[in-house]
C-alpha cells in the first residue's frame, strides 16, 4: 500500500503505545504527519520482560491485513508460530484435535510483549515518529486540546496542546474518560465471575517443545478450562480461566499444597510439564476479565477512541488485538477517502465500527461456553464435522462463524447474524444425524436442501 505524504500534514498525538497505538502511529507517519506518541508504562524493551506480562494472542487474518497495510508483516512473523488447529485434553489425558479451517489455515501465537516490542522498534524507526514513556495522563481537555502529564520517573508535570488526539490507551483509558464527563456519553463496564492467571509449560531438555507446537491446546473442564498457546523458546504460555469465588475456584487455592493437588487431580498430563507451577501461580497476577461499551467514540474534530479503550473484550474468540489492528485499517480507508475531514472521518469510523464491536464483545462470551465444555462434548464434534460438509457442499452459501470471523474480512456484525441463522440450521438438522455417514443419507439431503432454500439469507457477504 502506498501512502503519499500530504504537503504541510498536521501533527497528530496518540495516547497509548500499546499494540494499536504503536501500529497506528506508523500508519498516521506513512502519511506524512509527525505523530508523538505517549505511554504510561515504562518502556518494554527496556524494562525487562515481567513488564506488561499477559496472555498470549491469537493473531489472525484481519490483523494481518492490517500489518501488511503498512508492509510489517514479515517482520511481525518472525516471532509468531502458526496453530492449525485445537487440541483438546480430558481429565485422562486423551487428545481430540479439531482443525481449525481449511487446510493450510492457521492463527498465529504471538506474545504481546514480543509483538509489542517489535512494532515499538518499527515505529521509532518510522521517520516523524516520537514515542515519549512514562507519561501519566492526569487530565485531558477536549475544549482547549491540551494534555496533562507527569512524568512517572521524575513527578515533572507538563501541558502538551494537540490538534487531534487518538486514545489507544487501553480498557481504562485517560482519554475516555475524558469523554465520559461530555454531554450524552453512553458507557457499560461488565466483567465476567472469571479470573485468568499466566501460567508456564516449560521446553525440553533440548529446547524443543513438548506439546504439539502447532496447535492451540485446550483442556476444557465444564466451568472453567485452561490453554497453552506455543512460544519460539520451546515453552507454551498457559493461561488459566477460573471462577474468583467457589468450591472450585482462586479463593479455594490458598496454599502450593492445594494447587498442585487440585492440578493432579483435573489437568494430570500438565502437572509434570510444569515445575515452576507453584511459583507461577502465586507470583503472576489474577487479572479480571471486562467488557467495556461506550458511545460516542469521537469528540467533534478532536479525539477519536480505538482499540479497547472503545470496544474492550473478553479473549475467548481470540480478536481484541486484530479488532483494533482493523480499527487501524479502517480508519486508513476513511482518510483515503475523506481527505483532512476529520470530523467526517471521525464520525464514519465511529458509526461503521461500532456495531461490528458490539457483535464480536458478543461472540468472545458466547465463544468461552464453548471453549471450557462444548468443545468436549462429542456431540459438538460431530456437528463441526457436519458444518465442514456443508461447506464443502454449499461453498458459496456457507461458512462456519468462526471462518467468518477468523479467515475473512466479513463485518463481525454480519457474521454473528449469519452464524445464529446457521445455529438455527443445525439445531434442525442435528437430531437426524448421530454419524458423520448419516449426513448422505436422502432424508437429510433433502431436509438440508429445503433449508438452504428457505433461508438464503446465510449466504456469506463477500
Amino acid at each position: 500500500m502506498s501512502f503519499p505524504p500530504r504537503a504541510a500534514a498536521e501533527p497528530l498525538t496518540v495516547m497509548g503505545a500499546g499494540l494499536v497505538g504503536s501500529l497506528l502511529s506508523l500508519y498516521l507517519a506513512r502519511r506524512g504527519h509527525t505523530v508523538n506518541v505517549f505511554e504510561r508504562r515504562p518502556d518494554p524493551r527496556r524494562a525487562g520482560a515481567d513488564v506488561g506480562r499477559s496472555i498470549n494472542l491469537a493473531l489472525s487474518d484481519r490483523g494481518w491485513r492490517a500489518l501488511e497495510g503498512v508492509g510489517v508483516a514479515e517482520a511481525v512473523r518472525e516471532v509468531a508460530i502458526p496453530m492449525y488447529r485445537r487440541v483438546m485434553h480430558d481429565v485422562k489425558g486423551q487428545l481430540t484435535h479439531q482443525p481449525y479451517g481449511l487446510p493450510g489455515q492457521a492463527i498465529y501465537s504471538v506474545s504481546r510483549g514480543g509483538l509489542n516490542r517489535r512494532l515499538l522498534e518499527l515505529a521509532e524507526a518510522e521517520p516523524g515518529v516520537t514515542l515519549q514513556f512514562q507519561q501519566q495522563c492526569l487530565d485531558v481537555n477536549l475544549r482547549q486540546r491540551e494534555l496533562h502529564l507527569r512524568d512517572a520517573e521524575t513527578g515533572a508535570e507538563q501541558h502538551v496542546a494537540f490538534r487531534r488526539l487518538f486514545g489507544t490507551d487501553g480498557a481504562f483509558s485517560a482519554v475516555r474518560g475524558a469523554l465520559q464527563k461530555t454531554d450524552r456519553f453512553n458507557y457499560s463496564q461488565s466483567y465476567l465471575e472469571y479470573a485468568y492467571k499466566e501460567l508456564t509449560i516449560a521446553p525440553a531438555a533440548d529446547g524443543g517443545w513438548v506439546l504439539e507446537k502447532n496447535a492451540l491446546h485446550i483442556w476444557p473442564r465444564g466451568r472453567y478450562m485452561m490453554i497453552a498457546l506455543p512460544n519460539l523458546d520451546g515453552s507454551f504460555t498457559c493461561t488459566l480461566f477460573f471462577p474468583f469465588e467457589g468450591e472450585e475456584s482462586f479463593a479455594a487455592l490458598p496454599t502450593p499444597a492445594d494447587v498442585e493437588a487440585f492440578f493432579g487431580r483435573v489437568f494430570p498430563d500438565a502437572l509434570p510439564l510444569m515445575p515452576e507451577l507453584t511459583e507461577d501461580f502465586f507470583h503472576n497476577p489474577t487479572a479480571s476479565l471486562v467488557t467495556v461499551k461506550c458511545f460516542p467514540w469521537a469528540f467533534g474534530d478532536e479525539a477519536l477512541l480505538l482499540g479497547d479503550a472503545a470496544h474492550a473484550i473478553v479473549p475467548f474468540y481470540g480478536q481484541g488485538m486484530n479488532a483494533g489492528f482493523e480499527d487501524c485499517t479502517v480508519l486508513n480507508q476513511l482518510m483515503d477517502q475523506h481527505g483532512d475531514d476529520w470530523e467526517t472521518i471521525f464520525e464514519a469510523f465511529q458509526e461503521q465500527r461500532k456495531p461490528n464491536a458490539d457483535a464480536i464483545a458478543e461472540m468472545a462470551v458466547y465463544n468461552f461456553v464453548e471453549m471450557r465444555d462444548r468443545v468436549a462434548d462429542p456431540r459438538f464434534l460431530l456437528q463441526k464435522q457436519i458444518e465442514s460438509k456443508i461447506t464443502a457442499q454449499y461453498p458459496g452459501q456457507w461458512l462456519s462463524l468462526y471462518s467468518q470471523v477468523t479467515f475473512s474480512h466479513t463485518p463481525y456484525h454480519a457474521a454473528w447474524t449469519n452464524g445464529q441463522r446457521q445455529d438455527a440450521i443445525m439445531a434442525r438438522i442435528m437430531p437426524h444425524i448421530q454419524r458423520p455417514e448419516d449426513y448422505d443419507r436422502p432424508e437429510v439431503q433433502d431436509l438440508l436442501q429445503q433449508e438452504m432454500t428457505a433461508n438464503p439469507a446465510v449466504a456469506v457477504p463477500a
